[in-house]
């Protein structure tokens, strides 16, 4: 079986290599980015479910010495993690998807035997890059931006994964905080006074809690939709583009992205709080409308939700639900779901819909 290494992506040009959660011409790509070239036979949903599929197909390509990948995130490294070990990956595979999952579309769903388990490791990740390097979307600011400062994150965790995954309760001391965290989340979204309004013709739900939790928990409800609405107490409301509509998923048909700024438009002739709607663009990873979100930066609104301030509105919440599922039930018209948007079509039915 052929020896694989990890290299910084910098040096895929001179080094042809396996290109995970990335994308590069000199190489094989198993990626679930938006227009990547992984071959169909083993696309699925995120990027480490592409290596599995690759690696329990045999497929041809992996015969390649190389292993790297542009940024780190749990997805991308879980994918080059199981090409270094393919056979633990093997033996561990649906472990593995669930923490792809739960580390990129943030679809916890404990009713799966496994993901208790890849909970835990997902948040022992999000511990140590937290206290031990920076922040995903941190170097943003950074002389040096995330294709070179990840290698560093990379070679810790790819040298400690192997030990915590076998007993991921070694590291109790680390995950433990954020782990109660997104079960005491995870309670309150099924609690009774936690309401969920569905509309798959716009692949838009409403939830509406008493207060901001984490993304685990948050969106622990929202399989199947794209856009979320989230509706606190206080009239605080974020309108969030999942992640699931910045990549290509495989397991079912989507919706491209619709620009927020007309909406924005709508709620600021109403809005008199004295704030601001404000709204990311389309090729954000997760595009987010919310008051006075202008001064988010990446990180800010990668992170979840408890981690910033969410103002109120002068919108009564029924008001502004009614006024969101409008907008979106208008963009949509005559646009039919599908798989594998491209970038490209999904800019031109934005400029004309201007």
């Amino acid at each position: 079986m052929i020896k694989r290494q990890f290299i910084p992506f910098s040096e895929v040009r001179q080094h042809k290599a396996i290109i995970v959660d990335s994308m590069h011409p000199n190489g094989l790509v198993l990626s679930h980015w938006r227009g990547a070239p992984s071959p169909a036979e083993v696309r699925d949903d995120t990027s480490a479910a592409i290596v599995l599929n690759a690696l329990r197909l045999h497929l041809p390509g992996l015969d390649l010495p190389y292993v790297t990948a542009n940024h780190f995130d749990i997805d991308g490294f879980v994918g080059v993690w199981a090409l270094l070990n393919p056979e633990k990956a093997l033996e561990n595979e649906e472990l593995l998807r669930q923490m792809a999952l739960i580390g990129d579309f943030r679809e916890l769903d404990l009713n799966h035997p496994l993901a208790g388990e890849a909970l835990k490791l997902v948040c022992w990740i999000n511990a140590r890059e937290r206290d031990m390097f920076y922040a995903p979307f941190a170097a943003d600011d950074m002389e040096e931006k995330e294709a070179k400062q990840c290698v560093s994150k990379f070679n810790y965790f790819l040298r400690e994964f192997g030990r915590v995954l076998q007993d991921p309760d070694w590291e109790k001391g680390v995950w433990e905080e954020e782990v109660a965290d997104v079960l005491l989340g995870y309670r309150d979204m099924y609690k009774p006074d936690t309401r969920l309004e569905r509309h798959p013709d716009i692949g838009l739900v409403i939830i509406q809690t008493h207060r901001p939790m984490h993304y685990y928990a948050l969106f622990s409800r929202t399989k199947g939709f794209d856009i979320v609405l989230s509706c606190y107490d206080d009239n605080r409301y974020e309108l969030e583009y999942k992640y699931t509509t910045w990549v290509d998923i495989d397991s079912r048909s989507t919706l491209p992205r619709i620009t927020l700024q007309p909406l924005a438009a709508q709620l600021n002739e109403l809005e008199q709080s004295g704030y601001t709607w404000t709204w990311d663009g389309i090729t954000e990873t997760g595009p987010l409308l919310r008051l006075d979100g202008g001064q988010l930066s990446r990180m800010e609104t990668y992170d979840n939700p408890t981690a910033r301030e969410i103002l109120s509105s002068s919108i009564p919440v029924e008001d502004l639900k009614q006024i969101v599922v409008n907008y979106f039930k208008v963009a949509y018209e005559g646009i039919a779901p599908k798989r594998y948007w491209s970038w490209e079509e999904v800019k031109e039915l934005n400029r004309r819909s201007k």
